[in-house]
């Protein structure tokens, strides 16, 4: 607990306690456990992941505990794997206790559902991305696809028909047919 009484130390018990500086180390992936409650479902995501550290590095380290048991990261372990790394780099939460971890585990993975794409700075990205074909990634719509405006949809009978909207699953791109 914090000095304040809280199960979590606030941002200020924090920055004067000097833990908000964190070190990365290279552990053996052999000596790294997957967590067996894991509740993610991420195996769709591990070729994507994969490609990524082929393309870019291992740029995300695993975080795990003071057991080397995977706090997050499950999916870039299954890509390291799948990759035949020996080492991988890994930041020890050796700080949390055991409730933290649990809650970290769900809350890392969460946030991320409320975030969303701009369609907008999305197809800008995208358009200026010309020597990497991000379909590897999990991106279906390449610039081209995403000019819906160009399409004449119209069957020419406008009583008829309603606007539907859509949604990429994979990608978040959003239009109406």
């Amino acid at each position: 607990m914090d000095q304040e009484g809280g199960l979590f130390p606030t941002l200020q018990t924090l920055k004067k306690e000097g833990v908000m500086a964190t070190e990365i180390i290279n552990k053996p992936l052999k000596e790294i456990k997957p967590y067996e409650n894991n509740p993610r479902k991420n195996d769709k995501s591990v070729n994507a992941v994969a490609k990524s550290i082929e393309q870019f590095g291992f740029k995300v380290p695993i975080v795990i505990d003071s057991n080397n048991q995977i706090v997050c990261g499950h999916t870039r372990f299954k890509a390291a794997n799948m990759l035949h790394l020996e080492s991988v780099p890994c930041i020890i939460a050796d700080d949390l206790t055991d409730d933290q971890v649990k809650a970290f585990r769900l809350v890392d993975n969460k946030v991320s559902e409320a975030s969303e794409w701009d369609q907008n700075l999305l197809k800008l990205e995208i358009e200026g991305i010309i020597d990497l074909d991000l379909k590897q990634f999990g991106f279906e719509l390449d610039a081209q696809d995403m000019q819906f405006d160009a399409i004449d949809l119209d069957d020419g009978d406008n009583s008829k028909s309603k606007s539907t909207h859509c949604h990429c699953p994979k990608c978040g791109f959003e239009f109406e047919v």
